[in-house]
């Protein structure tokens, strides 16, 4: 077995759901979990729940933390506030700190732009005030 096979669940799907309940405390219900709505797309949430949440960040090369800090850099430089807003709440859950999220945000307007760091300043702002 290969150091990558080792880090890699065998149920991608299992391994997700642990995953994200980890990240998100409190949001999914416990027992299986099934997120599909009989709507257009349903597919995506459990396509996103094995190949991110059970391929990635179920992996142990990183720590949480660190995923955390690496997908807010992502997010801002992607410029998709939805999913910031998520990770936001997440990196916090993961022991990131709000002045942590904030050098986060300032180093990526030298990398991903001033508009790109300003509209994830927006996006914090709004996730810290609730």
């Amino acid at each position: 077995m290969t150091a990558e096979e080792a880090q890699q669940p065998t149920d991608l799907r299992s391994a997700g759901v642990a995953a994200m309940r980890a990240a998100l405390p409190g949001v999914f219900p416990e027992g299986d979990l099934d997120l599909r709505d009989g709507r257009l797309g349903e597919d995506l949430v459990e396509i996103g729940l094995t190949s991110v949440w059970g391929a990635l960040w179920a992996r142990t090369g990183l720590a949480p933390r660190d995923r955390s800090l690496v997908t807010l850099g992502i997010l801002i430089a992607l410029g998709a506030e939805t999913e910031l807003s998520t990770h936001v709440r997440i990196a916090l859950t993961n022991g990131v700190t709000e002045d942590e999220i904030a050098e986060v945000i300032y180093h990526a307007a030298g990398y991903a732009g001033f508009p790109r760091a300003t509209a994830a300043r927006g996006v914090a702002r709004e996730v810290l005030s609730r």
